[in-house]
């Protein structure tokens, strides 16, 4: 039986006694923080956030008590950076920073000179297996194609795009981190999308974010929030299966994959007993690849399918005109056109500033006492930059609040990029993956308008283009849609 949330927040409220009387004594000094919310005993401010729409309630709470503010989610001190200026200027704080979440074997929860190394490694692997060049643009090629044959078998029926953009999506960094595709009714690759899509919808969930703030206490209440831990495990559990079948065939020789050349590091620095190339880190690395290039481009593509629908003057007007113009009908879209094509450029990174599927950066921490914006942050305090707000920072953006592509469009047309747009975070933990996502994004919307018409099943004006939830992701709401051959 599922537990309410008033039965959820009374547990919290004795685990929360527990952590005060276990960690009391090595609560850090408080130096002179920002201001922020008064906390309420034991719980800090989680029962004055929206649970819906976390991202919102820190952003209101910016317009109180300004662009920087400290915050409490139950024994866990943040302090949050709103605005593009404080997001900003937390750049300058690079050398007294690291990443303040507990450590994995991965590369995702990484610090210090682990982190440098197999991101460094990882960066280098993508880019030998094409990541900006021509190989990986044929593989995504022929993923897009896979999905527009899909959608024209659907004969313009209603049908929801969740599951089918997953798959398409996932099977392009599987080609890299596996060597190879599955087939969209493979039932061990239809388990593996599955998974990741509940784990991305359950993190924003108050049951996800509640796990987030305290994962140890957490893991022994009954609830949805263990099957976060349940499906990781599962999704590590298939990982380390490819790793094993990847050990049987391998030639040192030939690497076929990112699994080959992370093994073949193995097999160089065996003797090194400082090495961080081990099978766990091989593990935890691909899964954190998996689960973060998956995720971000399909929940992309999907909010950005629902606000064309909700804009059919942008969807017709203007990108199908621009396709057509560049593009034709009688060949395939690649990546050296979009220099071609501003007005999609612009749509796409539109798409990604209003829908802000990773709403808040990395979470920090400062490394020793420091000083930022006249306030003294004592060694340890976690900072936050709240990602959304930059997106929606009013004097960065003209009208914020409207979906509109002339955000990224100069006077004359063209594209014009934005310091302010954040979309895969900033700093020196931007997102590894970008290069790819930028490719995908581009080719598979496109590709699909090229081809479709998205035609929602009610009237534009009834379209309600508000998450279904905004916490540590942003998760859009579901729908079904027509794809119209045109």
């Amino acid at each position: 039986m599922e537990l309410t949330t008033a039965t959820l927040l009374l547990l919290l409220l004795g685990l929360s006694c527990l952590l005060v009387c276990l960690h009391g004594k090595g609560q850090q000094k408080r130096g002179c923080l920002p201001p922020g919310p008064r906390p309420l005993p034991l719980l800090g401010n989680r029962l004055q956030l929206d649970a819906k729409d976390m991202v919102k309630s820190l952003r209101k709470l910016s317009e109180r008590y300004g662009p920087i503010y400290t915050l409490h989610l139950g024994s866990w001190r943040v302090v949050v950076l709103c605005g593009y200026q404080a997001v900003k200027e937390l750049g300058s704080l690079v050398p007294s920073l690291h990443y303040s979440m507990p450590p994995t074997p991965g590369i995702t929860l990484s610090n210090g000179e682990k982190w440098k190394v197999l991101r460094r490694f990882a960066l280098q692997t993508l880019r030998n297996f094409g990541m900006g060049k021509r190989s990986l643009e044929e593989q995504i090629q022929q993923e897009v194609r896979c999905l527009v044959q899909e959608l024209a078998q659907t004969q313009a029926a209603p049908f929801d795009p969740t599951f089918l953009i997953s798959r398409a999506v996932s099977n392009v960094i599987c080609s890299i981190l596996f060597g190879g595709r599955f087939e969209y009714q493979d039932g061990s690759f239809l388990t593996l999308v599955g998974l990741t899509n509940q784990i991305f919808q359950l993190l924003s969930s108050l049951w996800g974010q509640m796990y987030s703030i305290f994962p140890g206490p957490m893991s022994c209440v009954p609830g949805p929030h263990n099957r976060i831990s349940e499906n990781f495990e599962q999704l590590r559990l298939f990982v380390l299966e490819q790793v094993k079948m990847h050990q049987e065939s391998f030639d040192p020789n030939s690497p076929r994959d990112f699994i080959d050349c992370f093994l073949l590091k193995m097999e160089q620095e065996n003797q090194d007993p400082l090495s961080y190339f081990h099978t766990e880190t091989l593990v935890m690395t691909t899964h954190n690849l998996f689960f973060s290039c998956t995720e971000t481009v399909s929940t992309t593509l999907r909010y950005g399918f629902l606000l064309l629908m909700k804009h059919p003057e942008i969807q017709g007007e203007r990108v199908h005109a621009e396709v057509d113009q560049v593009i034709g009908q009688h060949r395939s879209p690649s990546v050296e056109d979009r220099s071609r094509m501003p007005y999609a450029d612009a749509m796409i990174h539109e798409v990604q500033r209003f829908s802000n599927v990773f709403p808040m950066g990395v979470p920090h921490a400062v490394t020793r006492d420091t000083r930022f914006r006249g306030f003294l942050l004592p060694e340890g305090t976690n900072m936050l930059p709240l990602l959304f707000s930059v997106h929606n920072d009013p004097t960065q953006f003209k009208d914020p609040a409207t979906f509109d592509p002339a955000h990224f469009l100069d006077p004359s047309g063209g594209f014009q990029k934005h310091d302010a747009f954040m979309a895969f975070s900033t700093g020196k933990r931007i997102c590894l993956g970008e290069g790819l996502a930028r490719m995908e994004l581009f080719l598979f919307f496109t590709a699909i308008l090229q081809r479709f018409t998205l035609m929602p099943l009610v009237r534009p004006d009834d379209i309600d283009i508000s998450p279904l939830m905004s916490g540590l992701e942003t998760v859009p709401r579901h729908y079904e849609f027509q794809a119209v051959p045109r």
